[in-house]
């Protein structure tokens, strides 16, 4: 129980969601893990169920001084960086007709933006440590749904940024990973809303073999295997969480 023993490893958007069941889970393996998120409250919350081997950061991922200053507080406190799970995120509904350029620019903002900087920051960070892996949170989005415009778009930018962060750090022998991953639907706080806010017990899997809806522990068990060694030679991957294809 003990697949990511000694590893420290940032997860943005971890005070709630995927990203609080990825830093459970890869604190539960060992990891020790930077969370990160603009709700502090909750974050501090999820820092302290884990204990002395989390510290939690406020951090807007749109802005590059807050990774700077995400950076240095990890190097700081637990001595290098091994992984950057790169989760946080917003969703926007809105067909082409109906999203505003201005909701367009803070979805690709965030969505986009932030994982640029997220992966810049990392391979900097990780590049003269001996390396590590980046997993970028896509979606089955990133093909392009149109209910959702923005958002795939983000999407789509984040399918392609993994691979070109993966093909630049194989090409210069970093030994830094960069793959995606691209669930259906996850039962979260951010997606519960727009279904009406059901039971989730009602819709998940357990419940229903023909759900399209994970719980978050389901993405976070593929986000533990992208961090461990044990997918060392997995480099550039968009893989799919989902139960309808």
């Amino acid at each position: 129980m003990e697949r990511v023993k000694g590893k420290v490893v940032i997860v943005t958007g971890a005070a709630s969601g995927i990203g609080r069941a990825d830093a459970l889970m890869l604190a539960g393996e060992g990891a020790r893990v930077v969370l990160t998120d603009l709700n502090e409250d909750q974050g501090h919350d999820v820092a302290r169920e884990i204990g002395s081997a989390a510290l939690f950061v406020r951090h807007d991922i749109s802005s590059e001084d807050d990774w700077k200053k995400v950076i240095t507080a990890a190097q700081q406190r637990f001595g290098r960086i091994d992984g950057v799970v790169n989760n946080a995120g917003i969703l926007l509904l809105g067909s082409i007709e109906d999203t505003t350029l201005e909701q367009w620019r803070n979805v690709l903002r965030i969505n986009a933006d932030g994982y640029f900087l997220g992966c810049k920051h990392g391979v900097a960070a990780m590049k003269s440590s001996g390396g590590g892996s980046i997993v970028n949170m896509s979606s089955v989005a990133a093909d392009g749904l149109p209910f959702c415009t923005a958002y795939s778009a983000s999407k789509g930018a984040v399918a392609a940024l993994t691979h070109s962060v993966a093909v630049h750090c194989r090409s210069c022998g970093y030994r830094v990973r960069c793959n995606s991953i691209h669930p259906d639907g996850v039962i979260t706080p951010m997606t519960l809303p727009l279904m009406g806010n059901p039971d989730p017990a009602t819709i998940n899997y357990d419940a229903d073999p023909t759900s399209r809806f994970c719980d978050p522990s389901d993405v976070a068990n593929l986000v533990l295997f992208l961090i461990s060694d044990e997918s060392r030679f997995i480099n550039g991957a968009q893989m799919r969480i989902s139960n309808a294809y």
